[in-house]
């Protein structure tokens, strides 16, 4: 009989964590090789959680598939991997004990990060051999992507009549990352072939019991849960779980109460977690109706009571010149040079000051401290830039939430020089989100709702900026980045600096069809030294090679070449004002005296150009 039937009128326990006792055996590598190298080890846990009481055992397959196996070189591996996983577990199951072949989520809290079809063809190579060798079932889990589910559940029930299970992780209760309520992913993935929905993996049976507390009885599918021992603990160098199985039997009831039919246990579950659900309600009869508890009525997230008071800086640039200026922050604690920098540029009329987050992945002052000052103090519109290289998803978000707090809300998203570029080249990068991401994620935040769909109470109101690098050597690559930052989000651009009046006619006619501005990146020279550091060194910056010479010529001469730097510069931004209404100045080492005076520069050209239009309309 096959386990489907016997659901029909009994509830069934399913086996628990797998990776938890191999990593507490002292595994920490990869778990699946185990069925290769240690076959007998993976067999004497499944044989384990049998003698606890499992109908039901997963084959130690979850992460066999050849995107994960690459991680260990395994990756022409899947096939040995996966069949020996389901040998392992037929050679210890007695009559009455089924086999599920596992396939794990790909996709994290970073949906992403890999596309759909990298997905679909893992995931067909590793089925196939599932399926090959003949197990009694599937157990697609541990997916927090409701896209990625629905993808891979197409596939498998396209390929197979076999009983599926499909098994999604939470953040929050009740709610997936992408907002979807639970009670619709279950009936969607039911819709779509599932024969079992549920939840598994992150959330203990509380807070499970309370997102299932939610849910109706299916009415062609069953209910299934393996939730999570605790929440983890870090002690000693190793995670450890809580394992009061005690706990686990006194929920047991719960969720039968909630129409559980098959269920069993994820990360920090052992076979005593198992004993304790079989000893309490295996083989019971299934409930056969529930009351649905309606999650409690919130407030609508608020529309945020600080109203802007400008524009934002994508609307400055419409029929209008808007001029931003990076000033670094300083390297030191000092800082009077700094807001004097601030000063003399305020004075000079510039819309907004920008300021790098770490350039170069050299340690400054905090730029969002320095933003908030200038900001307040100084009356200076800031613009603060964010590296995904600095912060994982958890200090991101954190950041995020406190540049709100201290209404900064200009922003540019950028990925961020890699660690080893910069004056501490053993530090880690972290780059848990790419650029595109955080604009999602950003964007995310001004629909009120953090990365995992959890709302956040009021909705921000960031703009959003990104980076344009146009030192590439086929620009049109650069302009479709520049167009797939525009779907997640970006709503404008600033550029590296050009030192090309060639390559600034190039970029705006390769450009000009975009339906964000861009603000083009012009930079002062100081030094012959200067333009060959930069050009030769520093990522995304290329020198033309008649600029780099006229630098050369004024070498002997610091004066003379800092005043030869001002020309080219000029110039750069005559052409530079014709193309384009932003214009983006980056001060070289706190030298604010030169970006203030190309600023009064642009602005008296600009007087000059109103003057001349108005003598025009008159006569």
């Amino acid at each position: 009989m096959s386990f489907l039937k016997r659901m029909e009128t009994e509830v069934l326990i399913a086996d628990g964590a797998m990776g938890t006792l191999l990593y507490s055996y002292g595994t920490d590598s990869c778990f699946e090789e185990l069925n290769l190298s240690a076959p007998s080890q993976i067999e004497n846990i499944h044989r384990a959680y049998i003698q606890a009481g499992a109908d039901l055992i997963q084959t130690n397959t979850y992460a066999a598939n050849y995107l994960k196996l690459k991680r260990y070189g395994l990756e022409d591996s899947v096939k040995e991997i996966n069949s020996a996983g389901v040998k392992i577990a037929r050679s210890v199951v007695q009559s009455g004990t089924y086999v599920l072949g596992t396939i794990g989520g790909i996709r994290g809290i970073k949906p992403l990060t890999i596309s759909l079809e990298e997905i679909k063809r893992s995931f067909r190579e590793q089925l196939y051999c599932l399926l090959l060798a003949e197990v009694d079932g599937l157990l697609l889990e541990t997916f927090y992507d409701l896209e990625e589910l629905e993808t891979v559940l197409m596939i498998a029930r396209k390929e197979t009549d076999l009983p599926i299970i499909t098994q999604i992780s939470l953040q929050e209760i009740g709610i997936l990352q992408d907002q979807t309520p639970i009670d619709e992913s279950f009936l969607r993935l039911e819709e779509k072939g599932a024969n079992i929905v549920g939840l598994n993996c992150r959330l203990g049976p509380h807070h499970m019991l309370e997102t299932l507390s939610r849910v109706a009885l299916p009415k062609h599918a069953y209910l299934s849960a393996y939730p999570n021992a605790s929440l983890p603990a870090y002690i000693d160098g190793k995670i450890q779980y809580e394992d009061d199985e005690n706990y686990f039997k006194k929920s047991a009831r719960p969720f039968l109460e909630q129409g559980i039919r098959l269920i069993g246990g994820c990360c920090g579950t052992t076979p005593n977690h198992i004993k304790a659900f079989a000893d309490e309600i295996r083989h019971a009869a299934p409930v056969l109706s529930k009351t649905v508890k309606q999650p409690s009525v919130k407030k609508a997230v608020e529309t945020i009571t600080i109203s802007r008071t400008e524009k934002p800086i994508q609307d400055l640039v419409k029929n209008n010149r808007a001029i931003i200026v990076e000033l670094d922050p300083p390297k030191q604690l000092t800082t009077e040079k700094f807001f004097n920098g601030a000063k003399a540029l305020k004075r000079a009329g510039i819309d907004a000051l920008t300021l790098a987050d770490n350039s170069l992945a050299t340690p400054r002052i905090a730029n969002e401290a320095l933003a908030h000052l200038v900001n307040k103090k100084i009356g200076i519109r800031p613009l603060v830039h964010i590296s995904c290289r600095d912060r994982n998803l958890i200090g991101l978000q954190s950041h995020l939430m406190g540049l709100h707090t201290l209404g900064l809300h200009d922003i540019l998203a950028i990925t961020g020089d890699p660690a080893r570029v910069g004056n501490f080249p053993g530090a880690s990068s972290v780059f848990d989100l790419s650029s595109f991401e955080l604009i999602e994620m950003i964007k995310q935040f001004n629909d009120g709702l953090s990365p995992t769909g959890k709302e956040l109470g009021q909705k921000a109101i960031f703009s959003v900026g990104a980076a344009f690098n146009p030192h590439v050597r086929y620009l049109e690559k650069a302009v479709a980045r520049l167009e797939k930052k525009i779907q997640f989000g970006a709503d404008y651009f600033i550029s590296q600096p050009v030192f090309s009046e060639e390559q600034l006619i190039n970029i705006h006619k390769k450009t000009k069809h975009l339906s964000v501005p861009i603000y083009i990146g012009i930079m002062p020279l100081i030094s012959s030294k200067n333009a060959e550091y930069l050009h030769s060194e520093v990522p995304g910056i290329k020198i033309a090679d008649h600029i780099r010479q006229q630098m050369a010529a004024v070498s002997h001469d610091p004066i003379q070449a800092e005043l030869e730097g001002l020309t080219i510069a000029k110039s750069l931004i005559d052409t530079a004002m014709d193309l384009f209404n932003g214009i983006y100045l980056v001060t070289p080492f706190l030298r604010y005296s030169l970006t203030a005076e190309l600023t009064k520069y642009i602005r008296q050209k600009d007087k000059q150009k109103e003057s001349q239009y108005a003598e025009a309309e008159f006569q």
